[in-house]
């Protein structure tokens, strides 16, 4: 359970077998993230006494829209935020966006990136630094702890500008990706560069740090952008080439 008053805070809500829910709370509001099934999402939030307010969709699949028709049945009032270029394949969305809007929930300015690459629509909802409050980034299959999305609609060349997007973002920024798949990201990283024992130092500590924490049933979602600068081998490749060929590797390593 997380304290309830008017500060603003992010939790999650793990949904699926690896999908993790972002909620952004102030007060009694809530903002939700990828909503991949209704019943944990729903639980979560009226076990807090929480009202629904809106839900964010950085892209159209299913297990991060999934979720979206229950909830709205319990809050039907809900605004549904998506890429107006995608409202065919999001077809509840109320308020259709694009790269370069602004717009305010709970207090905060939400920015909208365009990050194709994952999807050919994919968004990003950027939360600038505000007071005491981190900047939060809400990036969806894009950008993950360790890793990134698999290309299934872009190329490498977007997903090396939309990873580019991130990488100038402050270090501090909190990165709230969609999936737990931090430890299996950073084994294959650690694997990939055992030959290289000084690069590698930085992920195998990263990586010693994740396996304590899931051993003991916590999320490794947030990180920073800091934090993947460091040790995230596509937010540091150099070209999109070099992005292809780390993206080829990853998607056929068995490790």
């Amino acid at each position: 359970m997380h304290p309830m008053g008017e500060d603003w805070q992010v939790w999650l809500v793990p949904a699926l077998s690896d999908n993790v829910v972002p909620v952004l709370q102030r007060g009694h509001q809530a903002v939700v993230v990828d909503p991949a099934e209704t019943e944990p999402v729903l639980r979560a939030l009226e076990q807090r006494g929480l009202e629904l307010v809106a839900i964010l969709h950085t892209h159209h699949h299913h297990d991060h829209i999934g979720g979206t028709p229950g909830l709205l049945q319990r809050w039907p009032a809900a605004q549904v935020i998506a890429a107006a270029s995608d409202r065919a394949r999001i077809p509840l969305q109320t308020r259709g966006v694009a790269d370069g809007d602004q717009f305010t929930l709970l207090g905060r300015t939400v920015e909208v990136l365009a990050v194709p690459g994952h999807t050919v629509h994919h968004i990003a909802f950027h939360l600038p630094a505000s007071g005491e409050e981190p900047g939060e980034l809400f990036c969806g299959d894009t950008l993950f702890a360790g890793g990134c999305g698999r290309l299934f609609e872009g190329t490498p060349q977007q997903m090396h500008h939309s990873l580019g997007r991130f990488a100038v973002l402050p270090a501090a920024t909190r990165v709230w990706c969609a999936h737990e798949y931090t430890e299996g990201n950073l084994r294959w990283a650690h694997a990939l560069l055992e030959a290289d024992p000084a690069a590698a130092g930085a992920v195998e500590q990263r990586l010693s740090e994740v396996q304590r924490i899931r051993g003991g049933g916590g999320f490794t979602i947030p990180s920073t952008i800091g934090q993947e600068l460091a040790t995230n081998l596509f937010l540091r490749a150099q070209t999109p080439a070099e992005l292809a060929r780390l993206r080829h590797h990853k998607d056929h390593w068995r490790g």
